[in-house]
């Protein structure tokens, strides 16, 4: 299916609930109406978050959501300011990003490192990467800054490459202790070749660009991304990356997506970035239903990691609107109408706001958390792209971030540099550590089962 082939919708004003008064009431032609109803779905977002309360732990979020999830909500609320203009929760924010990007400035904090993979620090990197790009406020004199932050998670992932299997990649695993070490997946090479290519449009170093190019074609020769640009979850290296896991999901077709516009902006157009954002823009068509988005678990379970996967599909789509803005007319309408359909589900919970998981029925499903308002909340704002200041970058002069290209130099992958004791509940670890151990003795079914 090519791109003009996606169902056009109109955006119209829709009344959220079950019929009488709406709990939210978003009209996608008010500007106004977008930013109150993205403001009430942060409040609600943010109302999970307790590490800024007395005795807790800037950055992190309680049980059962993970370390990475945490890093993953700070993006979205970047996000929140750069589309909105509200400062609401900026400090708490750059609070957050700050305490975990631990000693050597590379998001590998003594309280995660052990329990951490490549995905993990991936998405707290991606988020530093977007406030240098949104230009969010600069952090205080002494501390490093975003663009630094990005550059230390580039710096310690590109020297994980792992060539003794599969010729090339990124296991899920940093360390060999943690179970998932052998398993090589698209969402913690995804993470690189996104940060990689951003950090190319940002500097112009072609460093980054060289190691993007590389490790797409790692991803397309290994099997994990088909001729079809569909993105598979992941691959064994016990047998050479033979076998694949098959399933599908919303944020690896999306993190490609945004990292191959990038590459597209960075070469000024380049005919065969086109043709791949082109690809993997079609091949995403099977994650949104009647023109509302949907991830293929909801037909099932999902588990707590999934509930939130339209969230950073959502975000990197609108991004992909921008940077390729031959994509504008295609995406632009299905954010609308996913927009129109994802509040009808935000009438439960305290608040009587609370967003629900599944956009497609027209109703809350029940299921309330901070990955279904985090999703909710970057497809609303994201309505608002076309009137936010574009990226900025050094390679335009409009980039002021602090960087330094040898950040992250003095961190280890290796255990003998850590002290470990045992990984006990409360640990907050890494995007599927726990579904990890499932991976013994099964490889037939999804990495990222669906469970509760």
């Amino acid at each position: 299916m090519r791109i003009n082939s996606f169902a056009r919708v109109g955006v119209f004003c829709l009344l959220a609930g079950h019929g009488a008064d709406a709990a939210i009431t978003l009209d996608l032609t008010s500007t106004d109406s977008i930013k109150k109803a993205a403001g009430t779905v942060a409040f609600d977002l943010m109302s999970y978050y307790t590490g800024n309360n007395t005795g807790d732990v800037p950055g992190n979020l309680p049980d059962p959501y993970y370390w990475w999830e945490a890093g993953a909500m700070f993006g979205t609320m970047i996000n929140y300011w750069y589309y909105t203009g509200d400062t609401t929760y900026n400090a708490v924010t750059q609070q957050a990003l700050l305490h975990q990007a631990g000693d050597d400035a590379d998001f590998m904090p003594l309280n995660q490192t052990k329990t951490e993979g490549n995905d993990d620090q991936g998405f707290w990197g991606m988020a530093a990467m977007t406030a240098a790009e949104t230009k969010f406020a600069d952090p205080p004199s002494g501390s490093p800054g975003w663009l630094a932050l990005a550059q230390g998670v580039f710096n310690t992932q590109a020297a994980r490459w792992d060539t003794s299997t599969c010729a090339g990649g990124l296991r899920w695993q940093i360390f060999t202790f943690n179970s998932g070490y052998n398993y090589k997946n698209s969402i913690s090479n995804g993470c690189f070749f996104n940060l990689a290519t951003r950090l190319a449009l940002y500097t112009g170093n072609t460093t980054y660009s060289d190691w993007a190019v590389k490790t797409w074609d790692w991803m397309y020769a290994v099997g994990l991304m088909s001729p079809e640009y569909k993105v598979f979850d992941g691959t064994q290296n016990t047998d050479n990356c033979t076998s694949k896991d098959h399933n599908t999901w919303t944020y690896n077709a999306g993190i490609y997506l945004l990292g191959a516009a990038a590459m597209y902006n960075h070469t000024n157009g380049s005919a065969l970035w086109q043709e791949r954002v082109n690809g993997l823009l079609n091949a995403s068509t099977v994650f949104f239903e009647n023109g509302i988005m949907y991830e293929p678990c909801e037909t099932s379970k999902c588990n707590t990691d999934q509930k939130s996967f339209k969230a950073y599909f959502t975000r990197w789509l609108a991004a992909t609107a921008e940077l390729a803005p031959f994509t504008h007319s295609t995406i632009m309408p299905l954010i609308a109408s996913s927009a129109t359909a994802a509040v009808k589900s935000c009438t439960a919970g305290n608040s009587g706001t609370q967003c629900g998981l599944k956009w497609t029925t027209g109703s809350n499903d029940g299921s309330l958390g901070v990955g279904e308002q985090m999703a909710v909340l970057e497809i609303v704002q994201s309505n608002l792209v076309d009137g936010a200041a574009g990226w900025v970058s050094a390679v335009k002069g409009t980039g002021s971030s602090e960087g330094d290209v040898n950040a992250g130099s003095g961190s280890s992958s290796t255990a003998d540099d850590l002290i470990v004791t045992p990984v006990t509940t409360g640990d907050r670890v890494g995007a599927g550590f726990l579904t990890a151990l499932m991976l013994i003795g099964v490889f037939g079914g999804s990495v990222t089962l669906c469970i509760s």
